[in-house]
């Protein structure tokens, strides 16, 4: 069995991280490949590594000294390894990162170094092969990665009996320059080295025992998944659900590689298991009928009427056409007879939405257009909703039990999830009622 192991910022956060860190991968011979973000935050005092070195690229751009912020990452990573007694002359490291301190730096570069420096000390600390991810991880020029060339570099480089250790959240362009991922990019880098190594499962550790079925700050003790689909997680992660990086899904689901999220601070515990298909398991166990509540706050929806407009050939795509002229990605277009909603993050069209509003006008001269601001969507997933009738009337009549209106409602056709519009005041208790009336009746029959 091949396992690879990814670990979060909060696993390597100090010394004592590293410790624990240091006795998973050793539990098992088949976690031979890991995969490390950037030291996490120790305490509520600490900045991010990754922070701190977006922060020191700034001052540099604007000609102020970043030494002070610098040394804090200095002193963090010094502190790991002196506490640990790491053969690793960190000095010349910091000598080198310095050498690029110029109003010219290199952004994708110094902020790869968190994850850098922290796999050079993982690696020394468990006796295991260092190799750089810009040695194989390839992007091409459109900022997607090539999986064949970077599998085939990973492969030369790899001794069949010793354990990797190898950064995240960035790989290399064709020219040979840095480019970092999105935050969380190093879930990614795990996903892409599973796929190149045709891995039976990738661990991903991080401080959560895997995923809750609801945002724990907002449901206090939670319940979490024992187990979803690469869809149903899609659904949430999307939504807000932020354990793991939406796209570290799909170099997995490409081969069916099962994901484990697991809890360095909770060993034992055995997390939540993604997989491309539940149903061999669901017939042994059950799932519950929903399988997680997530959402987002921040959204507006821009309702348009004319009449006869549903029988008009190319009427949706020409006002499409009018958000993409304004570069305004569309969550949603809710629609019935000459009736078409567009739902939209508040924050994305806050310095023109009246000019959108105009442009509307003027083009199709509507019969009435109404805006709704302070939109809270709430998406409800569950694999199991869609074998059971009558499940979206029983939402929408908790909704109404509860006194919370509606502002729009959206199911998808394999009915694997539903999302709901509804106030930003009535966000959180929207999701208690449907929680408490899905989950926790359910728990308790």
């Amino acid at each position: 069995m091949i396992k690879v192991v990814k670990f979060g910022g909060s696993s390597l956060a100090d010394e004592k991280q590293f410790k624990k860190v240091k006795d998973i991968v050793n539990e098992e011979k088949e976690r031979k490949f890991i995969v490390v973000s950037a030291c996490g935050k120790a305490n509520e005092d600490e900045h991010k590594v990754t922070d701190l070195l977006y922060l020191c690229a700034a001052h540099l751009h604007y000609g102020v000294s970043p030494d002070s912020l610098f040394s804090l990452i200095e002193d963090k990573y010094l502190k790991i390894r002196d506490a640990l007694n790491i053969d690793l002359e960190l000095e010349k490291e910091f000598a080198e990162i310095r050498r690029h301190f110029t109003k010219d730096v290199d952004t994708d570069y110094l902020v790869s170094r968190g994850e850098y420096l922290c796999a050079k000390l993982l690696a020394r600390y468990l006796n295991a092969d260092f190799i750089d991810a810009k040695d194989f991880i390839c992007f091409i020029h459109n900022g997607e990665v090539d999986i064949e060339l970077s599998k085939n570099k990973f492969l030369s480089l790899i001794r069949s009996d010793r354990k990797v250790v190898i950064p995240g959240f960035y790989g290399v362009m064709p020219n040979g320059s840095i480019k970092v991922m999105s935050r969380g990019g190093s879930d990614i880098s795990g996903a892409i080295l599973a796929n190149i190594v045709d891995a039976d499962i990738y661990e991903n550790w991080t401080d959560v025992s895997g995923i809750y079925v609801a945002d724990p700050r907002i449901i206090k003790n939670s319940l979490s998944c024992s187990r979803l689909t690469y869809r149903e997680l899609r659904g949430m992660s999307y939504m807000g659900a932020n354990v793991l990086h939406d796209d570290a899904i799909f170099p997995v689901k490409e081969k069916n590689i099962p994901i484990n999220i697991r809890n360095t601070n909770r060993p034992a515990d055995k997390g939540t298991i993604i997989l491309n298909n539940c149903d061999e398991l669901d017939k042994k166990d059950p799932p519950r009928i929903i399988t997680g509540i997530t959402g987002k706050q921040g959204y507006t929806i821009i309702t348009l009427v004319k009449n006869h407009s549903s029988t008009s050939i190319g009427f949706l795509r020409d006002l499409l056409a009018i958000f993409e002229e304004y570069r305004i990605s569309i969550e949603s277009v809710p629609i019935t007879v000459d009736t078409f909603s567009f739902i939209v993050q508040s924050k994305a069209v806050s310095n023109n939405l009246y000019e959108i509003i105009n442009e509307i006008r003027k083009r199709f001269q509507p019969d009435d257009i109404r805006i709704d601001e302070d939109i809270a969507l709430l998406a409800i997933v569950g694999r199991r909703m869609q074998a059971l009738p009558g499940i979206s009337g029983s939402l929408l009549s908790e909704f109404g039990r509860n006194a919370i209106n509606i502002k729009v409602i959206n199911q998808s056709a394999d009915e694997l999830s539903i999302v709901v519009g509804v106030a930003n005041k009535d966000f959180e208790k929207a999701i208690h009622c449907i929680y408490d009336r899905f989950i926790l009746e359910e728990a308790s029959v």
